[in-house]
């Protein structure tokens, strides 16, 4: 890349062109100093380091004037979930709100990395490199840094404020799901704040590309196509085959697309998006959006790599086993399918439509997990106002556009039960240099954080004054 191209970038990192806190903010040193000491910390599966992470955390909540009670950090499965409460001084009618994110991290070897070992946190060149970045120690050090800061300036919520933090949501979700049911009497809320989803984006040039409130998210499912068959010599083949069936079965699949539908977090999304997008991909946005029953409309969108699955649940294999022995026709041969489905569409109804496509007697689908249908949460006004002036004193005339995510998080649970929650992080970061979420050289800017911090405190402010 030339250097040309490079000083958009270093002057958008480097000065601070929005309306942000002085420099040296003892508060944003203090972010980076958490952030910096979670990074360190290799919360990874099979470490079994995330209990680690919760004590260090819980210790800056005590520190803060916290009650011992109101903090608590609660082991599972080798590792661990923190919960804490800061009370509001008097009587309140409303319900508490909370305050989410997740402290563990996906694995990363040393030697796919070229800026630094992963699990040293390092800052270079205007950015802070190491696993968990990005995803999501950023928001763990912005949330609790805003919390720390609030309380040290006296600030009295007229509502509770309860931090939750889970410990596995890069694995098995247990976490959240434990405490939209067994922590329930502790989380019993009116609405939580994600910093795992929203965020924001500029071009490399330093154009805004604007920021993104998460009130929807796909469900997660699994499900095995199996195709058996009485096997054989491998010398004397018939027209009947395990392997042949399930790869028939795939490739059905694979083009087969499942109808587009809109719902309010997307419709929200593109009547924003058309506004601002041009060419065909903003023409096909602009049709759906006056016609949701344009499939071809919906296909244009669906075919942009920005937009893949905003538009219809999506199906893709994952994983292919098969036959037993290199001389014997196969008896089994399996694939796990992953998909990623609609707010409000049973993945038992996905089963069926799959089954469906499979259209072959010997190939078996079947469900590979008990996830329920996620819902999409209403755009409540004062959670969409509060974001967006946020996001605005620090980046002014900035697009703000609900988004549905493709991928999971810790919301679910959550949703299911009837707590809505919010994904509002103001963290940001170059696109496409800086999308390295679970890749090689997870980074965020200097400046992201700084005004994560801000943000998040401005958002409880407003929220929780």
């Amino acid at each position: 890349m030339s250097l040309f191209k490079l000083l958009p970038i270093a002057a958008l990192l480097a000065t601070a062109a929005v309306n942000a806190t002085p420099a040296n903010d003892p508060w944003h040193a203090q972010a980076r100093a958490l952030l910096e000491q979670t990074v360190n910390i290799p919360t990874v599966e099979g470490r079994d380091r995330v209990p680690e992470l919760a004590a260090l955390l819980a210790a800056q909540y005590r520190k803060a004037g916290i009650p011992e009670a109101d903090i608590k950090v609660i082991p599972y499965d080798k590792t661990a979930a923190l919960i804490v409460r800061w009370r509001a001084p008097g009587p309140t009618t409303s319900k508490p709100i909370m305050v989410m994110a997740h402290m563990d991290v996906v694995e990363a070897r040393r030697e796919d990395w070229k800026e630094s070992d992963p699990f040293v946190f390092v800052e270079k060149n205007h950015y802070y490199y190491g696993r968990g970045t990005n995803d999501i120690k950023s928001g763990i050090a912005a949330t609790t840094t805003a919390i720390l800061k609030l309380k040290a300036a006296g600030f009295q919520p007229r509502r509770d404020i309860i931090v939750f933090y889970t410990g596995d949501e890069e694995t098995r979700g247990k976490g959240a799901e434990m405490g939209a049911t067994t922590w329930h009497d502790l989380l019993d809320v009116e609405y939580g704040l994600n910093a795992d989803g929203g965020g924001g984006g500029f071009a490399p040039d330093g154009r805004t590309l604007g920021f993104s409130l998460q009130s929807a998210e796909k469900t997660y499912a699994d499900y095995t196509f199996t195709a058996t068959n009485r096997g054989g010599h491998s010398s004397k083949p018939r027209a009947d085959n395990a392997i042949y069936a399930l790869s028939n079965a795939l490739h059905r699949l694979e083009t087969y697309r499942f109808t587009p539908l809109m719902n309010a977090t997307t419709r929200a999304y593109f009547q924003g998006r058309e506004k601002v997008e041009k060419g065909p991909l903003g023409d096909a946005m602009r049709a759906w959006v006056k016609n949701p029953a344009d499939q071809q409309a919906a296909d244009i969108i669906e075919a942009s790599e920005g937009e893949i699955g905003i538009t219809r649940t999506r199906c893709v294999a994952t994983r292919l086993a098969g036959g037993h022995a290199n001389n014997a026709l196969p008896q089994t041969a399996l694939a796990t399918v992953n998909c990623r489905i609609l707010p409000g569409v049973s993945p038992d109804a996905i089963r069926a439509e799959l089954e469906k496509i499979a259209a072959d007697p010997v190939v078996v689908v079947t469900r590979a997990d008990a996830s329920v249908a996620s819902l999409d949460s209403p755009l409540r006004p004062d959670v969409v106002n509060a974001f967006t002036a946020a996001v605005h004193a620090r980046h002014p005339g900035a697009p703000v556009f609900p988004e549905m995510s493709t991928g999971a998080s810790d919301a679910r649970p959550f949703r299911v039960i009837g707590i809505p929650i919010y994904g509002v992080d103001g963290g940001w970061g170059i696109v496409p240099l800086d999308l390295r979420a679970h890749g090689r050289d997870e980074r965020i800017p200097v400046k992201s954080l700084d005004d994560d911090v801000d943000h998040w405190e401005s958002m409880l402010r407003q929220l929780a004054g």
